[in-house]
């Protein structure tokens, strides 16, 4: 199958390569997409991911994509109203609520520098609520490797070190599948390929 991979804020596609080698020898075609959050808007961000979704559509093989953290929203922006749709869509991370880390940090300068007008995204509630709910089949996959307490921004919830479990939630109905694992660098993990493989295969049935 075909597939599209959108990296994190901060990233870039090299931080995606171990899952791009894991999925290729598992068969698959996958492709990876770049952005600077740093410079680039949202919606730019958005139109590029869209563009390359339209190419994949147009070649009328199956496909899926996924996105870690700020690239499934890029994924979710790009989705609606295209034909044909993906099989499936795959979240790593990412805060389909609004991250209560975007709304401690977001004014503080190495933030803004970093994260770009996306950052700001993040801290506003109006964004979230026009992100359209997917239309195709998805899998949210969250890490709990980060710290819980009294001294936690995330108090006793579970997390891994920058977004919720429960933040990465759409819909309050959603399960997330969960695993011991940071945020930034959860798309190494075998576990996390495994469940990956595992959605793909569901998606192609």
């Amino acid at each position: 199958m075909r597939l599209l991979l959108v990296h994190g804020m901060g990233r870039t596609p090299l931080s995606l390569s171990r899952l791009t080698r894991f999925l290729q020898q598992t068969g698959h075609r996958p492709e990876r997409l770049g952005y600077v959050a740093a410079v680039e808007g949202f919606e730019r961000i958005r139109t590029r991911v869209r563009r390359r979704l339209e190419a994949l559509a147009r070649a009328g093989e199956p496909y899926a994509v996924i996105g870690h953290s700020l690239g499934g929203l890029a994924l979710r922006a790009a989705l609606s109203g295209l034909e044909p749709a993906p099989a499936h869509l795959i979240m790593l991370a990412t805060p389909n609520q609004l991250p209560r880390l975007a709304r401690r940090l977001h004014r503080l300068w190495p933030y803004r520098l970093v994260c770009g007008e996306s950052g700001q995204l993040l801290a506003r509630q109006e964004f979230f609520a026009r992100l359209p709910l997917p239309r195709v089949p998805y899998t949210i996959i969250a890490g709990s490797g980060g710290p819980c307490g009294p001294r936690s921004p995330f108090g006793h919830d579970a997390n891994d070190w920058i977004v919720a479990v429960d933040e990465t939630k759409i819909t309050p109905a959603d399960r997330p599948t969960i695993f011991q694992v940071g945020h930034t660098f959860m798309m190494n993990d075998g576990r996390v390929h495994a469940a990956i493989r595992r959605a793909l295969e569901q998606g192609a049935a």
